[in-house]
């Protein structure tokens, strides 16, 4: 998969190990920034992911602030976007599964490098399933 990663400047600390990680799974990986740990806001990233994504450059992003909440929320204003703020496995699979989310945010105050590994196989393993979740989804489409 193509995956495009953002943070602010606290997601900074985790997001080198996640690009790392998600290479060692084999997919492609572009950084959206920022690339030092000056204060900054993560809206900024959130959009930048979020629209790449929404564009089709993407298969999905990734996502990384405090506690992952603003930067999904920040990324859910863009069209076509579904992010999903997850602190455990079960979630974020369950949210690509049957939300067909398109981008996976979570917080670095709130979780550590390895469950964000956990979190983050669980959702790329994951697959939408359709059916009657897909009438949901487009639900939520048109509001």
């Amino acid at each position: 998969m193509k995956l495009a990663i953002g943070s602010d400047h606290v997601g900074l600390e985790l997001k080198p190990t996640i690009i790392d990680y998600l290479k060692e799974l084999g997919h492609q990986v572009e950084d959206f920034g920022p690339t030092t740990n000056q204060r900054t806001d993560y809206p900024k990233y959130g959009k930048k992911v979020a629209e790449a994504v929404a564009a089709g450059d993407y298969d999905g992003g990734i996502l990384i602030c405090g506690t992952g909440v603003g930067i999904s929320i920040s990324a859910n204003k863009v069209k076509g976007i579904r992010a999903v703020v997850c602190s455990e496995p079960y979630s974020a699979k369950l949210s690509k599964e049957h939300n067909n989310t398109n981008i996976l945010a979570f917080g670095s105050r709130v979780i550590g490098s390895e469950l964000a590994k956990m979190i983050v196989k669980e959702w790329l393993e994951a697959s939408f399933e359709g059916g009657r979740h897909a009438n949901r989804i487009e639900m939520i489409d048109q509001i």
